[in-house]
């Protein structure tokens, strides 16, 4: 394996660092409402009391929390946990947070943040981001000095495009990390704001704080880190269309996760897709035929799938089009698909206006249309709109690009991501 040669300069500034507040309102009519909305019946309003309660007692000076409840609360509290059935994981969790009314002053505030913390993963599991949001930002006012909390409470609200708050999280779990020495969290949430600057369409605040975080990973030895880090770099570049530093930065992420780490599936389907975006199809067929065995979700293998069916349209291989274009169709019935649909259907698109297969096309495009339509996604929409334009005049859309300077790298790098899945899955 080649040694890693991307490295950034090191600082030479010194920096004063003050943890900030964040913001913790959104446009929400009073706190918790969200939870509410997402949670009908006696259980969300279990959880909503329960939230308000726990930043009740949080916010409390301790010498204050005895006074806070009634004598009874935790009885009544407990009735109501039993009354709206609420599954094991979230049944303990609401039992810790009963135990909390009944025990204001004796129940330590690290036991009180885990049960804010397991009903936010129950949340999240369940597709419940606000309610995740709100019970994660608890857990944080319980133990404000948690830098991993602060960095979850991030993620959630980047992940609900709440930007503004979600900026203001990161630079929290920056600071909170800093202070006590957890530079994996110091690292991922530079990370955290490079991503978060890349979906606001930000591409240089984006490439300046993820060169901060291969930074602190590089120093901290925190390889998996330095490769996320190396790895969002790659998909900037490819925003900028800057080639041949994408070209070096995927090589980079590459080396930096190492063998066996599953994050190189992640970056073997962005690479390839980048290369069918350049015209380089013969050189991301191997590496998307060597992901699909590693791939078992349904929503994994419908984006394989589509790429395969672009690359083999662009190569002339109507045998590779019809197999991919059928293994889509097939998927597409999946609820778990939904997400992906719509970038899957422009890729079938994209692969039979190649092969000059009109009618297939149209009706691929138009139900990317569709769908982006209905889920709201914008540039798919703008791109099926344009791949319909090009069919309706039989014009093909995925031509040859200019290659970066140095093409054999990109060759040496599509076969050891082949060699490297293809020895994982063996």
């Amino acid at each position: 394996m080649q040694e890693r040669k991307f490295r950034v300069p090191r600082r030479k500034t010194q920096r004063r660092w003050r943890v900030p507040p964040a913001l913790k309102r959104g446009d929400e009519v009073f706190e918790g409402l969200g939870v509410l909305d997402e949670v009908s019946g006696e259980r969300g309003l279990v959880l909503w009391q329960s939230l308000r309660d726990a930043l009740l007692w949080a916010e409390a000076p301790e010498e204050e929390r005895a006074a806070l409840f009634a004598p009874e609360a935790e009885s009544q509290r407990m009735a109501m946990v039993l009354a709206c059935d609420p599954g094991e994981q979230l049944e303990e969790a609401l039992t810790v947070l009963a135990r909390m009314l009944g025990e204001p002053t004796r129940i330590p505030e690290e036991t009180v943040a885990l049960a804010c913390r397991s009903i936010a993963q129950w949340a999240d599991d369940e597709g419940m981001l606000t309610t995740a949001l709100s019970f994660s930002q608890a857990a944080s006012t319980v133990t404000p000095g948690d830098a991993v909390i602060a960095f979850a409470v991030g993620k959630l609200a980047r992940r609900r495009a709440e930007y503004a708050r979600a900026e203001t999280w990161f630079r929290r779990s920056v600071a909170l990390s800093r202070q006590v020495g957890d530079w994996a969290t110091y690292a991922e949430s530079f990370v955290g704001l490079g991503r978060l600057n890349m979906q606001r369409g930000n591409l240089p605040g984006a490439r300046r704080f993820l060169l901060r975080a291969v930074r602190a990973a590089q120093r901290n030895s925190l390889h998996t880190i330095e490769g996320m880090a190396l790895h969002d770099l790659f998909g900037v570049m490819v925003e900028a269309n800057r080639p041949d530093e994408a070209q070096q930065l995927a090589r980079a992420a590459f080396e930096a996760y190492g063998p066996r780490n599953p994050k190189q599936l992640r970056l073997a389907q962005d690479v390839a897709y980048w290369w069918i975006t350049q015209g380089q199809f013969a050189r991301a067929v191997p590496v998307l035929t060597s992901l699909l065995p590693h791939l078992p979700e349904p929503s994994d293998r419908l984006m394989v799938l589509g790429n395969l069916a672009r690359a083999a349209g662009g190569l002339g291989d109507r045998a590779g089009f019809r197999e991919a274009w059928d293994g889509c169709h097939d998927l597409l019935d999946n609820a778990q698909v939904d997400e992906r649909a719509a970038q899957g259907m422009l890729d079938l698109g994209h692969g039979a206006a190649s092969l000059a297969l009109w009618e297939k096309a149209e009706t691929a495009a138009r139900e990317a249309l569709e769908i982006g339509a209905r889920r709201q996604e914008g540039k798919v929409r703008l791109s099926a709109e344009a791949l319909l334009e090009s069919v309706r005049h039989h014009r093909v859309v995925d031509t040859r690009r200019r290659l970066p300077s140095a093409p054999e790298a990109g060759t040496a790098l599509a076969e050891d991501l082949v060699r490297t899945l293809t020895s994982v899955h063996a």
